[in-house]
């Protein structure tokens, strides 16, 4: 992780405005160069039963949060950009618990970091934040049952389908990362895939996927004309 040039005020109260009741030095100190870490792509930014030493307020990039099955597969729960925050890493430093999760950098970063003790001290007096943070839990939950409820109700393929439709097209990706995203194995995914084509659903090629038949996939996801 490096540290580079100060991140503006200005942009990080655009992004997150909920920190704009904080007085000028708050704001000065939290954008200072050796506040802004510049992270590569890959990186791992928190494990599972690590200490959790702030809030990352994310500027650029995209971070994915993920939580390792009993048979070594790892499973997407939701990714972060910039704006949003961590709810993991919030319920962390609100319980004082060590993360359950796994955080990774999807792309390179530029994020600066909360430290917990002013967390603690922004959600004890100071309602905008406050609300901020429960906002974001509140929105995640409601997010994280809805995966409950697709893995532990829906089959593979009705998941699979519904992926790929939510995708912008074409679709850049391995057999791999539709996997990881399913909490699922390659080779499963490669076969459903070759199931989709051999029906006329989709055609493949090397790491693309492209859409042939959108209302025959919504109708193998079970979600009509919703999505």
């Amino acid at each position: 992780m490096e540290t580079d040039s100060a991140i503006s005020p200005d942009k990080l109260l655009a992004l997150y405005p909920a920190l704009g009741s904080l007085n000028h030095d708050q704001i000065s100190a939290l954008c200072q160069p050796e506040a802004s870490l510049n992270i590569p792509e890959g990186t791992e930014l928190f494990t599972e039963r690590q200490a959790c030493r702030g809030l990352p307020l994310l500027i650029s990039g995209t971070i994915k949060v993920v939580k390792n099955t009993a048979f070594g597969r790892e499973m997407l729960l939701y990714r972060v950009e910039p704006g949003g925050s961590c709810v993991i890493t919030s319920s962390c430093l609100l319980g004082h618990t060590a993360y359950t999760a796994r955080g990774i950098a999807e792309t390179p970063l530029r994020m600066l970091i909360l430290p917990s003790a002013q967390f603690e001290q922004l959600i004890a007096g100071n309602a905008p934040f406050r609300d901020f943070v429960f906002h974001l839990l509140a929105n995640r939950i409601a997010e994280l049952m809805l995966l409950v409820e697709e893995v532990a109700f829906h089959r593979l393929d009705q998941r699979l389908a519904k992926l790929l439709l939510n995708k912008p097209e074409p679709i850049q990706a391995t057999h791999q990362a539709l996997a990881d995203e399913l909490g699922s194995v390659r080779e499963i995914v490669s076969r459903l895939l070759k199931g989709f084509a051999a029906q006329g659903l989709v055609s493949l090629g090397r790491e693309r996927i492209s859409l042939l038949d959108r209302e025959g996939l919504k109708q193998l996801a079970g979600v009509g004309h919703t999505v």
